[in-house]
């Protein structure tokens, strides 16, 4: 894999938040009564920290995603990007989910290219700066190893490389935050620790903003500034864990006497709810 650009190796010192949840909570409606599945939650991020929420199925996890991208905006409480009240879809989100969810017509490249075509400004500007953005999805191609893929169609990719494009199209239009719902989920284990030291390397280069939900712990803790523990419905905001690991990570840290207390304080808090 060709060198990419130095490894961020402290926390972010910015204070100033990105994202803030004020009591946000989220209420359904289930035969005929309000069911409450989200209640109170507040926590903030800053400018290019890396979060993980971690808790068990159902909790709301992903529930949280689609409030940061403006999907589903909070109705109870608030959630805000950089002070203001999201109540409509963000134009600076990159999301990948646990399906990468590639056009099965379209080669590697212009996969990742999509984004371009649908997000201002540069949907106005591609045909202009085209060589400019060819260049950019290359570059990004080449940090995660799919240099040689570029003409390459989703059929052709194994689910790594798959997963791995889908991500490059998730950060093409450089966007503020990155949300990430289970992306390696569906992946073995070896693949999926590759993915982490590939996320963190992108991660690192973009200096984006990022919010993980994920079940594995091991995956949190490795790539995460700070891990929120869910408890269960109606859920909230039940613990909270600075990672303090130097970067860049090793899968050797992984086993760490600190990581190995760090896995069993959040897996203590997720199994007393």
């Amino acid at each position: 894999m060709p060198e990419s650009a130095p490894l961020v190796t402290a926390r972010p010192t910015d204070v100033t938040p990105v994202l803030e949840f004020k009591k946000v909570g989220l209420e359904y409606l289930s035969a005929g009564r309000p069911m409450r599945v989200i209640d109170q939650v507040d926590f903030t991020i800053r400018p290019s920290e890396f979060v993980s929420i971690v808790g068990s199925s159902g909790c709301g996890k992903t529930s949280l995603l689609r409030m940061i991208s403006g999907l589903n905006p909070a109705t109870l409480g608030e959630v805000s990007f950089y002070g203001d009240p999201i109540k409509k879809p963000l134009k600076n989100v990159g999301i990948a989910f646990q399906n990468p969810v590639l056009l099965p017509w379209r080669n590697t490249l212009r996969n990742v290219l999509l984004p371009l075509e649908i997000v201002p400004p540069h949907k106005h500007q591609l045909r202009s700066q085209k060589a400019l953005y060819l260049a950019k999805a290359r570059e990004l191609l080449s940090t995660v190893g799919l240099q040689d893929f570029q003409t390459h169609y989703p059929w052709q990719l194994s689910g790594g490389m798959r997963q791995r494009a889908s991500l490059c199209r998730a950060l093409i239009h450089q966007p503020e935050i990155l949300l990430l719902d289970e992306p390696f989920a569906a992946l073995d284990a070896f693949t999926r620790e590759e993915m982490w030291d590939m996320l963190q390397r992108l991660w690192a280069r973009t200096q984006c903003t990022s919010v993980l939900v994920t079940h594995d712990l091991r995956e949190a803790l490795f790539l995460s500034d700070t891990v929120y523990v869910m408890g269960p419905r109606p859920s909230q905001i039940v613990h909270r864990i600075e990672v303090n690991l130097p970067r860049p990570r090793t899968l050797d840290m992984c086993f760490s006497e600190e990581f190995h207390q760090m896995y069993t304080e959040l897996r203590r808090h997720i199994q007393r709810n």
